[in-house]
């Protein structure tokens, strides 16, 4: 199987990333896996808002999984990954892990599916975005 790049976004912890404790609420991570996958996508040409407004499709986050391993705190700077673990006709598996440092704090495994932007019924992934992929493999 051929191993996809990895793509790295940082993110700095916010007050509003926080709980009353001063450690990144949970579904926070949520927030900083989309932020990496989508300028994920915007480096390989594929802006989101171009696709839903003159390709008349869209992603959209089907199934989340998220195993926390250790909490982020305000004004830590996190490095989040996004790596291309399956692509299918339909959808996309994307692995996604935060780090501080050499700390591992979250990993995340999030599938985003093709639908039609008026109706939201799934559809397959247009052709030219399966070919950006294909060609960005290591």
């Amino acid at each position: 199987m051929t191993q996809h790049p990895v793509f790295t976004w940082p993110v700095r912890v916010y007050w509003e990333d926080t709980d009353a404790g001063g450690i990144v609420f949970y579904a926070n991570y949520l927030k900083f896996f989309e932020r990496a996958r989508t300028e994920w996508l915007r480096s390989l040409g594929v802006a989101q808002g171009t696709l839903k407004e003159e390709g008349g499709g869209m992603f959209v986050v089907s199934e989340t999984s998220v195993r926390h391993l250790a909490p982020a705190r305000l004004d830590d700077e996190l490095l989040v990954t996004a790596q291309l673990e399956a692509s299918g006709r339909a959808s996309l598996i994307i692995a996604q892990e935060a780090r501080r440092g050499g700390t591992l704090l979250a990993v995340g495994t999030i599938r985003i599916g093709w639908v039609d932007a008026a109706t939201l019924r799934p559809g397959r992934i247009p052709d030219a975005i399966l070919a950006v992929l294909k060609n960005k493999e290591a």
